[in-house]
């Protein structure tokens, strides 16, 4: 059964999203403007890569902004660690198996279906999508969109529009899309309503090409190796069987951008065609930049270790490069927020579709259930709520009745996620959930990330992998964060094992999900 939270009558939005402070005389209560709601979702975009979570690698002043003026998420998660279907559990606030839309290569998202949109529309919001779609059919639900193609292209990319026409943008995709999601908050909304507004970027998907203004940051920098980069996968078999490592899988031309190297002609084949979408300007920065990287790359001959260090390093400044527009494009959007009037009625979220991998386990990439691809950044800032960080377990399922409960709308039952707003509102409920359902479906497929599905609490972390392989894997992330240590067979930990399966069973029946009935 869904975990319902209470809420006093004094903290209970009103219909339209107004709230009233409790310790108030009424005669001198006052209506605040109905909330609105910008989500600004990245790709890919992973917590150790945002300074205000870890900060070994980036600097990322606007994105800590919202969590300086908020909340910060400590326990935040994803149901499903991949772009579209990820995307399919936030719409809808449901797991995979029950929004039908599993995988990225065989699911078309039901556009029929409900959705946050739909059900904030009917509240007398007004939405809009701008940027990566990803789910295969056009959207509904939406008062305006404009979306991507497909991943989109960083540069001079295309948008398909309500019209169904495919048009070319010039410029930084990052950019535009800030561009065009402050335009319809300035001048093509109707300022009569509250607004619903999701700012979806495709940084940082692979392959993290920057914005020719940002090509030669990082270069100085040596980042430091990770402590699993030489996982031998023992005791782990789907880990081994993968194909996201940076030394074997990482492609040297579409990925690294070393034209001439050995590598997937298929992909150096994609990646002139991205080149081929710059002007004469653009592509002039790009080449004088990447021609003697790729001069020295030929001269070096690098092998074995070396090799595997050097295509870390460049990743990892490929994506920082990236990111540095990203953030300050967030800037952009929080500066607008001010200028407008609209920050002291705006409730701000920043997340990623998932986590990523940087050089953990020696990959790239997402997918699994392990902490890095599971664990995604959350931060929010909503006007008179709590600041600080938030630690009980959240996951994407739950930003729909968030949203829906701030704007005074009903949750439907069917809706798989809770409501943060108590959260937000710096309420602690008793019985806050104690753990988390996963399920990748997406096998055979690239990377080749086997089947699986399992549960996380506080400190335990169960996966069962099936389809061609029967395995199961449990960790004790208290003593092995770095879930290097399968401890499934280790009878120190049969009580553990028997409680978490006892939990994966009860989520399973919860949340109805089929694959309880074939195992």
């Amino acid at each position: 059964m869904k975990k319902v939270h209470l809420l006093t009558a004094a903290a209970l939005p009103l219909a339209g999203g107004a709230i009233f402070t409790a310790c108030q005389p009424k005669q001198q209560q006052t209506e605040q403007k109905p909330f609105n709601i910008v989500y600004i979702m990245t790709d890919d975009h992973t917590a150790q890569m945002m300074s205000c979570y870890d900060k070994r690698y980036a600097h990322t002043p606007n994105l800590d902004r919202i969590a300086e003026e908020g909340v910060l998420f400590t326990n935040s998660f994803v149901a499903n660690s991949l772009s579209g279907p990820s995307r399919a559990c936030m719409i809808t606030g449901k797991h995979s198996h029950k929004n039908g839309f599993y995988d990225n290569t065989n699911c078309k998202f039901d556009g029929s279906q409900q959705t946050f949109p739909k059900l904030l529309q009917k509240a007398g919001y007004e939405t809009a999508l701008i940027g990566k779609w990803h789910l295969e059919t056009l959207p509904t639900g939406f008062d305006h969109w404009e979306i991507l193609p497909g991943q989109g292209s960083y540069y001079n990319p295309d948008f398909i529009t309500q019209q169904n026409d495919t048009v070319q943008v010039h410029g930084y995709l990052t950019d535009i899309i800030t561009d065009k999601s402050i335009e319809w908050m300035e001048n093509q909304r109707d300022k009569n309503k509250p607004f619903c507004l999701l700012i979806h970027h495709k940084a940082q998907h692979r392959n993290w090409m920057a914005d020719t203004c940002n090509l030669r940051l990082y270069e100085d920098k040596t980042f430091p190796i990770p402590d699993t980069f030489y996982d031998d996968y023992e005791g782990r078999p789907a880990a081994a069987a993968q194909e996201m490592s940076i030394l074997k899988d990482m492609d040297l031309v579409y990925d690294l951008k070393m034209i001439g190297a050995e590598g997937n002609p298929d992909l150096a084949q994609t990646y002139d065609g991205m080149l081929s979408r710059m002007d004469e300007a653009q592509r002039a920065a790009w080449d004088a930049f990447y021609n003697p990287i790729i001069e020295d790359f030929k001269k070096a001959n690098l092998k074995g270790k070396d090799l595997y260090e050097w295509k870390f390093q460049r990743y990892m400044r490929d994506y920082l490069k990236t990111l540095k527009s990203l953030d300050d494009n967030v800037g952009r959007v929080l500066d607008y927020l001010d200028k407008a009037g609209l920050a002291e009625n705006t409730l701000v979220v920043y997340t990623s579709d998932q986590g990523f991998y940087m050089g953990e386990h020696g990959w790239f990439d997402k997918r699994f259930m392990y902490e890095e691809s599971f664990h995604t950044p959350l931060v929010m800032r909503l006007p008179g709520g709590k600041k600080g960080t938030i630690d009980q377990m959240v996951q994407n399922i739950d930003y729909a009745p968030t949203f829906l409960e701030l704007a005074g709308a009903p949750v439907p039952e069917d809706i798989q996620g809770v409501s943060l707003l108590p959260l937000l509102k710096g309420e602690n409920p008793a019985d806050w959930r104690t753990s988390l359902y996963y399920h990748f479906y997406e096998y055979p497929a690239e990377h080749m990330v086997k089947r699986h599905y399992g549960v996380r609490n506080d400190r335990y972390k169960l996966i069962h992998f099936y389809n061609d392989i029967d395995k199961w894997e449990l960790y004790d992330l208290k003593e092995d964060p770095q879930e290097l240590h399968n401890v499934y067979d280790d009878p120190s930990y049969a009580e553990v094992k028997e409680q978490m399966r006892h939990e994966l069973d009860s989520l399973q029946i919860m949340y109805d999900d089929p694959i309880r009935k074939l195992n």
